[in-house]
């Protein structure tokens, strides 16, 4: 499983806590690779532990939602792979460049909307600890998440068409649509976006949306459990 996967690499670190005697340790032995594991479940970054010969060791939650069959990449099996012929190479010579110089890229896969970069990240190798593997981290496939935009709404006691307004705002919809599809006058919406913007500082819509853009995601609690991949 994951967690002995990623056992090899925080070892040293735990090796080099042997000395601490801290509440933590008084109150007993903790297992920081399934800690560990959990955190990774909380990131909202789709995030994959990969060999080079392109076998999947381990995904996080966001990841296996990530790959839902729309996403440019697939996994088959324990195989990961494009659904695009033309991904596939790029793709791969990215992971054995990872793996066997070590070298670090950003590849683009799919096409149109669907179209996403992942950071393809080799790991060093310890002494010992079988064979490489390469961190891949997916892009998002939009800006601004959904949730993050609501605790941010919440934070600043936006009323819900505010919150509206601002979810619209920050998937790129301008105030004249807003209000179309709200069955307003436009007068009416940049009335709330005046509001948003003196319950927020912000000095534009521009800056408003960079304000969300940089928020730390919110994974929801309430998620479909999916199992862990097993190797």
């Amino acid at each position: 499983m994951f967690e002995s996967t990623i056992g090899q690499f925080i070892a040293p670190a735990i090796e080099r806590q042997q000395h601490y005697i801290g509440p933590e340790r008084r109150n007993g032995r903790r297992d920081p690779a399934a800690w560990l594991s959990r955190m990774l479940d909380e990131i909202d970054y789709g995030m994959l532990l990969v060999t080079g010969d392109a076998q999947v060791t381990y995904l996080n939650h966001a990841a296996r939602l990530e790959l839902d069959g729309r996403h440019p990449l697939r996994l088959q099996g324990r195989t990961l792979g494009a659904h695009r012929a033309q991904d596939v190479v790029p793709l791969y010579d990215a992971l054995a460049a990872a793996s066997q110089r070590g070298l670090r890229r950003l590849v683009t896969v799919g096409a149109a909307e669907l179209r996403v970069s992942v950071s393809v990240v080799p790991l060093p190798e310890s002494a010992g600890q079988g064979t490489p593997l390469t961190l891949l981290v997916l892009g998002k496939r939009q800006m601004c998440e959904r949730l993050s935009v609501q605790g941010f709404a919440r934070s600043v006691s936006l009323t819900p068409a505010e919150t509206r307004v601002l979810e619209l705002l920050c998937d790129g919809v301008r105030p004249s649509e807003i209000a179309k599809t709200g069955g307003v006058e436009v007068s009416t919406v940049r009335t709330q976006i005046s509001s948003i913007r003196a319950k927020t500082g912000a000095i534009s819509i521009r800056h408003l949306v960079q304000q969300v853009a940089v928020l730390p995601p919110l994974v929801g609690a309430l998620r479909h459990v999916m199992p862990a991949l097993r190797v």
